[in-house]
């Protein structure tokens, strides 16, 4: 299990505002199935690292598709392999030590 955490920017759009295009972006993980978490500069997804890449390529192509001529896409990946990672349990873990 991963995490994956995508910021896509569209850029050179009419509008300062880019709600709309994380909104689009978020409809291609809901369409899938896939758990996620909107944070004020990113998306956070969890689940199988390489259905999450096709989400963030889906994501991306979903800002060429509301109109943005140039899009800049970040992705962060953590992932686990001696045991299950989820956003739930490692938010908990940081909060537990706070």
């Amino acid at each position: 299990m991963a995490l994956l955490e995508v910021s896509v920017v569209p850029v050179g759009t009419d509008s300062a505002s880019i709600s709309s295009y994380v909104a689009q972006a978020c409809r291609e993980a809901k369409r899938n199935g896939i758990k996620f978490d909107v944070t004020p500069t990113a998306t956070v997804m969890e689940g199988d690292l390489r259905a999450l890449m096709d989400i963030a390529r889906q994501m991306h192509d979903a800002a060429f598709a509301a109109g943005s001529e140039r899009v800049v896409t970040n992705i962060s990946i953590d992932e686990r392999r001696d045991k299950r990672l989820s956003m739930a349990e490692s938010v908990n873990a940081v909060r537990n030590k706070l």
